[in-house]
């Protein structure tokens, strides 16, 4: 892939999950991106698997940015040992700012919010609005239903399968970075003729 990956931005859950599994994947992401040398983009919290992967990058003398609602902050939930912590005014003002940031999006295990992130990032792909890899890191089987809602999608004719496929899924943390680098953009829906305005 020609795309030169200098920040990823992770998506996962401000909570800890029932699972080990699912620290420790945020945990070997943080050291990969470090190891790397590539800057982490997240949601700026220091709690959950959020606060997993920065603390991760950080203990690797990586580059972390946060980007977090003035509201969050408020309630102490905003990483304190960050260099760059972007507070922001919404939540859609966040995953702009995450967006215009990073070069590629990868998803742990979440919540609404992750689900939220990671198919606003796919749906600007689909409509041409950025080209940027979509990783979801399957761990535990988290995703299963999800991807099967996928599937469905395409069965019942509302997504296309070229759609489907700019989705890579990987069962571990050790297959993100292969996935990122093969990773095509989608075609764009033929229904548009002009280039989509900035979100």
């Amino acid at each position: 892939m020609s795309v030169d990956i200098r920040r990823v931005c992770v998506f996962t859950g401000s909570r800890p999950g029932a699972r080990p599994a699912y620290a420790e994947a945020a945990r070997a992401l943080g050291k990969e991106l470090a190891r790397r040398k590539i800057g982490l983009v997240y949601g700026g919290a220091s709690v959950g698997l959020m606060g997993a992967v920065a603390d991760a990058v950080l203990e690797g003398k990586g580059e972390v940015t946060g980007v977090i609602p003035s509201w969050l902050v408020d309630r102490e939930i905003a990483h304190g040992h960050l260099a760059d912590l972007r507070v922001v005014g919404s939540m859609h003002e966040r995953k702009k700012t995450m967006a215009d940031l990073a070069d590629a999006f990868v998803a742990l295990p979440g919540g609404f919010g992750t689900f939220d992130e990671f198919c606003e990032m796919a749906t600007w792909d689909q409509l041409g609005i950025h080209t940027k890899p979509l990783v979801l890191v399957n761990v535990d089987g988290y995703f299963d239903g999800f991807l099967m809602q996928i599937d469905r999608g395409v069965s019942d004719g509302f997504l296309k399968p070229d759609h489907k496929a700019m989705v890579e899924v990987v069962d571990d943390v050790a297959a993100v970075f292969d996935a990122i680098a093969r990773w095509r953009s989608p075609p764009t829906a033929k229904w548009l003729t002009t280039p989509p305005p900035e979100p």
